[in-house]
């Protein structure tokens, strides 16, 4: 038990008392972290579910499409058409910081400005659902990177959870408890030590007393 490992003096116990208002305050800063993360992670969970239908209803927008190009064109020009892309994206990655978890930020940025650039190919030779193909995943494209920048933020976020979690555990069923049976042990200690000071000094004085009255008798 923590009342063993303790010194039972008035300077512990001050001590004491002093880390226990401290863990008191830090329990709840981290209760209202918890909840203020949890409160966050729940709206990111809805936004990743959201954004990953419409993902997924895009990449299967483009598939069809593409598989109708494949019918109706020949695998070389179909080859050849999609050989050298035109457009070029950037990617940039910063950070923003969430109750001291640091998210990632997608940034991207096209060669250029003309929407058309997405075509590598003349559109002589190659079927309009190609066109359709390209363009659907141009864009599904910036709602891919966003899906992603999400799930990893859920992902940083869940963990964080976590850590507080158990700090708020330890400190609530551990820390706290500890230290109030130790404040408990000390004063107990202190108390029953006193009480054994006032009867010494009863006696003493008694003693005193005795000797005064032998000491006048004789006199």
């Amino acid at each position: 038990m923590a009342s063993t490992q303790v010194t039972p003096t008035r300077m512990e116990l001050t001590r004491l008392k002093k880390k226990l208002v401290t863990a008191r305050k830090g329990h709840k800063l981290l209760k209202d972290k918890r909840d203020e993360l949890m409160r966050q992670f729940l709206e990111l969970v809805r936004s990743n579910m959201d954004l990953r239908r419409g993902v997924e209803e895009g990449i299967k927008r483009a598939n069809r499409n593409f598989v109708m190009a494949k019918a109706s064109m020949d695998e070389a020009t179909l080859n050849t058409a999609l050989m050298s892309p035109k457009q070029e994206i950037q990617l940039e990655v910063e950070e923003k910081n969430v109750m001291s978890v640091n998210i990632p930020v997608f940034n991207t940025k096209t060669r250029t400005q003309d929407e058309n650039d997405i075509y590598s190919y003349g559109f002589a030779f190659t079927s309009s659902d190609l066109d359709g193909a390209v363009k659907s995943l141009s864009q599904v494209l910036k709602d891919m990177l966003k899906l992603a920048e999400v799930e990893k933020a859920c992902q940083l976020m869940a963990s964080e959870i976590e850590k507080t979690r158990r700090r708020v555990n330890a400190l609530e069923h551990v820390i706290i408890p500890q230290t109030q049976e130790s404040i408990k042990y000390i004063t107990m200690k202190l108390d029953e030590n006193e009480r054994s000071s006032q009867v010494r000094l009863m006696k003493v004085k008694d003693m005193m007393l005795e000797d005064a009255h032998k000491y006048s008798e004789r006199a």
